[in-house]
């Protein structure tokens, strides 16, 4: 019996922020992928190993852990004022879907550099020596980031002094300014509004589990707070306290898909199960002290508040690019749960503390007309090729 050859397509394995996936020239697709679709879709769960009912992603590039289960694909912009448009899809683990329905931004801290690296930025714009200002459209989410990504001898500079928490080595900074980062309906999601509910506040009525306090925010990624302490919760969790607890993640779960129903993300329940990537889920507590999962301890003086959320059904290692422009922007906002948790008043920054240590984001907010607008979120990560080359998957795999 003949079977089909595999074939190899042209990749980078990056690094970004706390995150790692497979990043694709789009020009370097098949071509039967280079349109959204079934074909594209396979592929990807392919390259990464999904659907894998092990959970491991043994035969793909995928780590089988939310953070290392994505795949980007960039291209040059025809949008004015962009030097690249930024597609991410995360890949389920276990089941054979990829969800494009929101944005990484640990990645957008990658897609930054691998836009240089790619050849996708106008050599004229790359300085010698310096900090390139790469404009990035996000296209899952209808945004603009800005990256501004240091170069050394013309390359990207990926070494440095730079620490981040939740990952072991430091790297060089690259800073990203998330542009207008709330929801204006671009997309159709949220009601085109940063707060789909139009309450800073509500109570949440969770079929099974109860009534909480929630904020439910569209900025850089439909998020949905609650209080730690209501959901019987210090804050100080770290993975195993909540990932090994098949329980506790079903309870999320039915947190997550009310909040998805209030925000108007989802018409039906069951939609949830298709869309595991949006909202994110998120839990916050007043400062404590506390051990990070590398053994550091980090001490309640050292931040605002604390903040442990979900990804794709288990809780983070660190936390997402995206969920910290969310808290920042929150943070911001006087009377949410995020920000009366940090202290209450306006504040332009917040440091939070994460099961891997802490991070800082900043946002501007304004409010007209009793509604609030955030015109940009800021924060510093890093970004490093790990490999690059080619993928192989079996030629009949999409």
């Amino acid at each position: 019996m003949a079977h089909a050859a595999q074939v190899k397509i042209p990749a980078t394995y990056m690094r970004g922020g706390t995150s790692k996936g497979v990043f694709f020239r789009l020009q370097d697709l098949p071509e039967r992928c280079r349109t959204p679709g079934a074909a594209r879709d396979r592929l990807f769960q392919r390259v990464i190993g999904s659907p894998d009912p092990y959970g491991a992603q043994i035969d793909g590039m995928g780590g089988a852990t939310s953070s290392t289960s994505k795949c980007v694909i960039l291209s040059k912009s025809e949008r004015p004022e962009h030097d690249v448009d930024y597609l991410y899809g995360q890949v389920s683990i276990d089941k054979a879907f990829v969800d494009w329905s929101g944005n990484c931004g640990n990645l957008s801290t990658a897609a930054g550099a691998f836009a240089l690296h790619a050849g996708l930025v106008d050599p004229a714009r790359i300085p010698q020596d310096g900090v390139c200002v790469v404009r990035i459209w996000q296209a899952n989410i209808g945004k603009t980031i800005i990256a501004h990504v240091p170069v050394a001898g013309g390359q990207v500079q990926e070494t440095g002094d730079f620490e981040l928490d939740g990952v072991t080595f430091p790297a060089a900074e690259i800073v990203l300014e998330f542009l207008d980062p709330s929801d204006d309906g671009a997309e159709g999601d949220g009601g085109g509004s940063m707060f789909p509910t139009g309450n800073l506040v509500d109570e949440l009525e969770v079929p099974g589990v109860g009534t909480f306090k929630a904020t439910m925010i569209a900025a850089g990624i439909p998020t949905v707070f609650v209080n730690a302490e209501d959901i019987g919760y210090t804050g100080t969790e770290l993975r195993e306290d909540i990932n090994g607890s098949p329980e506790a993640l079903a309870r999320f779960e039915k947190i997550r898909v009310a909040g998805a129903l209030r925000m108007g993300l989802i018409k039906a329940p069951e939609e949830a199960a298709t869309r595991q990537h949006t909202p994110k889920i998120a839990f916050v507590s007043p400062p404590k002290d506390y051990v990070s999962s590398s053994g550091k301890t980090v001490a309640a003086g050292d931040v605002d508040l604390l903040v442990r959320a979900l990804s794709m059904g288990k809780l983070h290692h660190a936390m997402m690019g995206t969920a910290a422009v969310a808290i920042g922007t929150a943070a911001a906002i006087p009377g949410t749960l995020v920000n009366l948790t940090a202290g209450g008043g306006e504040r332009e920054a917040v440091r939070f503390g994460h099961p891997s240590g802490t991070l800082r984001v900043g946002a501007q907010a304004t409010q007209a007309n009793g509604q609030w607008a955030v015109t940009k979120a800021i924060m510093s990560r890093s970004a490093r090729v790990l490999m690059e080359g080619v993928v192989r998957v079996p030629g009949d795999a999409f």
